[in-house]
């Protein structure tokens, strides 16, 4: 649900977009950590906020980090 938002913030298009792990972290609404696939040897890691139910507002990519590998640790950030 979030690959759209990261392609626009990258100016690109990624034909792999495989998430491999996650973490959550509640708050007032649920913030997930995702490590995420985008071919060859390259890994993205990404911080996406999911809002209360009650608010009804779609997921949203609140930052990311580029230039990762399958072995960094994701951590919160």
């Amino acid at each position: 649900q979030v690959k759209a938002q990261l392609e626009e913030k990258e100016g690109k298009t990624f034909d792999v977009f495989t998430a491999v792990e996650f973490r959550s972290q509640v708050v007032a609404g649920t913030n997930y950590f995702i490590k995420v696939h985008v071919g060859n040897d390259e890994f993205m890691h990404l911080r996406v906020f999911k809002s209360l139910p009650h608010t009804n507002k779609p997921l949203s990519l609140h930052s990311y980090q580029s230039s990762k590998t399958q072995h960094d640790e994701l951590a919160f950030f």
